[in-house]
């Protein structure tokens, strides 16, 4: 029983961390939750790395679409830089003004794996941005957002 409780309150403590802009790892048994639809509007995974040329520009787009759509858009960063780079991660977060959303870090031994986990379809490079919406239906883009996916995303 107590390894039930501690393992329940672990899980609602994990997301309530990741807003201090420090990285929560990411392993093969989060993925399922991270891309349960919402009980409304879309969920958007913002997968990036370090040495990501447009992530930052993603990410700002994203969060300016969150920000215009509180209530809707519900936005998750994603560094497929492994946790044991989380002060790295955490001080990019910070500098591009992203330390304000949930942040998840890879922490498996195969990157590849947590890929194939996210969407079968995709094949590592970031930028790469989730949609998963309400109604179960998902999205995946890789690359530079353009506006016109831009529009597709908007509630």
């Amino acid at each position: 029983m107590r390894r039930v409780l501690l393992a329940t309150l672990l899980a609602l403590a994990l997301p309530a961390l990741a807003h201090a802009g420090t990285p929560v790892p990411l392993s093969a048994g989060d993925v399922p939750a991270l891309l349960k639809p919402p009980a409304h509007g879309v969920r958007i995974l913002a997968i990036w790395a370090l040495d990501c040329a447009y992530c930052e520009a993603n990410m700002q787009v994203l969060a300016k679409l969150q920000r215009a759509h509180p209530r809707e858009v519900e936005l998750v960063t994603v560094a497929t830089d492994s946790i044991a780079q989380g002060a790295q991660i955490a001080a990019r977060l910070k500098a591009m003004r992203m330390d304000g959303y949930p942040a998840r870090a890879y922490a498996e031994a195969s990157p590849e794996r947590l890929d194939f986990l996210l969407d079968p379809n995709w094949g590592g490079e970031t930028p790469r941005t989730e949609i998963i919406r309400a109604d179960g239906s998902r999205q995946g883009i890789s690359g530079e957002l353009t506006a016109p996916q831009l529009q597709k995303l908007r509630p």
